[in-house]
């Protein structure tokens, strides 16, 4: 179909990635229109990273005062206020997306509230209305992953979670990724009893297992219930709490909670988008396949940036960097790609973990000769002076070039450690 287009670019997000392109399409002389279903700034600002660290500072500060004895401190009467605690975090949310969206007026780019959707390859529809353009990016970003469980319907994002005015005297969560252990220790410190129920063999599968093993210990020892290779049956709301039923050694169990949470990850914002009528090619697991350049495979000038991509980290500063990625790739011929090497990432739990890299089980399938240096920190001086309590190395390095290939590390300061590392990495640093 044909058109007069009503604009040069159309943006659906107003996340990280979204902004990001529409503010480098606009600097670059195109009429740009971005929708937004939500509120501006997506999820890291709003229902992320800025509210869940509120709530870890208050939670590192917990596990200070939970050393301090060894220290000789004597510390009495600790009580956290959790409703204070999160008016506190509330006031980090607040007239943020208000300010968003003042800016990207300010920029002069078009802005449209409601659930957008592909009418063809070269226009998108939203509240009734059809918009044509010449090129389309897609940063609608990720939601909760939801499972095929009876009674899932029950289940609270973590949206709830970080909104919730009053602490739960109870929590299970189903899946033990990120959000559980993140959010599984916050609630645990305030006092919360707290169960992760997890599919697989360990937490964060992905990871390496001395790690996540470190980490689990660590938060057994806080009060946390963890529960591997088990499979939910179902979940049903009764009178005494959420009952959630599950198999483990081919045992019936049932856990009993004030409240069932979802820690089973996120997925692409893209079912609804009606991808079809597009004829935007996806992969077998229904992620849009792209090019280096971020560009759909079958219709070069849809773009695809954030976490509605399925190829790339779901992190807020990748978000912003594929939508300038992208932003650049709209208004000019010399298109750049995306490089994902050595890029780092960190599990906001306390203490943190962070890791950079491959891990040794892909080093050793891609038949590389490497030496692992495996370190339990607990017993250097450095860690004994502090009476840490978690603190764990794994680094990864070829033997014939002395290079690192990847660091996964569990301590204090290990969200911030873990970029010297990856700067060693990229400008190819020998471990020595």
């Amino acid at each position: 179909m044909n058109y007069d287009y009503d604009y040069d670019v159309i943006v659906m997000g107003a996340g990280n990635a979204g902004q990001a392109a529409a503010s480098a399409a606009k600097n670059a002389g195109k009429k740009v229109l971005l929708i937004e279903s939500r509120d501006v700034g997506g999820t890291c600002p709003l229902r992320g990273c800025v509210p869940k660290k509120v709530l870890v500072a208050a939670t590192e500060v917990l596990h200070a005062i939970d050393l301090a004895a060894a220290h000789h401190i004597d510390v009495k009467d600790v009580q956290l206020n959790w409703p204070a605690l999160m008016k506190r975090e509330r006031s980090f949310v607040e007239g943020v997306a208000e300010s968003f969206e003042a800016g990207v007026k300010r920029q002069g780019i078009d802005l449209k509230k409601g659930k957008s959707s592909f009418a063809d390859d070269h226009a998108v529809t939203v509240n009734g209305e059809i918009f044509s353009t010449e090129k389309i990016v897609i940063a609608t970003g990720s939601s909760p992953r939801n499972l095929p469980i009876p009674g899932f319907e029950h289940v609270a994002s973590s949206d709830v979670l970080l909104e919730l005015a009053e602490l739960p005297k109870s929590i299970a969560f189903i899946g033990g990724g990120v959000i559980s252990l993140e959010l599984g220790q916050v609630f645990c410190r305030a006092g919360a009893k707290i169960t992760v129920l997890e599919a697989m063999p360990q937490l964060l599968p992905r990871m390496e297992p001395e790690i996540i093993s470190a980490l689990a210990s660590e938060s057994r020892r806080i009060g946390m219930e963890i529960q591997t290779n088990v499979r939910i049956e179902s979940i049903s709301k009764q009178d005494d709490g959420y009952h959630v039923c599950y198999l483990l050694n081919d045992e019936e169990h049932t856990v009993v909670a004030d409240l069932v949470a979802n820690g089973a990850g996120r997925v692409a914002n893209i079912a609804d988008l009606n991808l079809s009528a597009a004829g935007i090619e996806t992969d077998d697991r229904g992620g849009i396949i792209v090019d280096k350049h971020l560009q759909s495979v079958s219709k070069p000038h849809i773009f695809v940036a954030g976490d509605s991509l399925t190829t790339s980290p779901q992190l807020s500063p990748v978000a912003s960097y594929e939508g300038r990625i992208v932003g650049h790739n709209l208004s000019n011929d010399n298109f750049k790609s995306v490089d994902y090497d050595n890029l780092p990432s960190a599990v906001y739990t306390v203490p943190a973990l962070a890791t950079v890299g491959i891990s040794e089980a892909q080093a050793r399938e891609a038949g590389l000769d490497i030496d692992v240096k495996l370190n339990d920190l607990r017993e250097w001086r450095s860690s004994k002076s502090y009476a840490e309590t978690a603190a764990y190395s794994k680094v990864i390095i070829e033997k014939t070039t002395d290079k690192i290939l990847g660091a996964h590390i569990l301590g204090p300061g290990s969200q911030e450690i873990i970029h010297f590392i990856a700067l060693a990495m990229k400008t190819e640093q020998t471990a020595q």
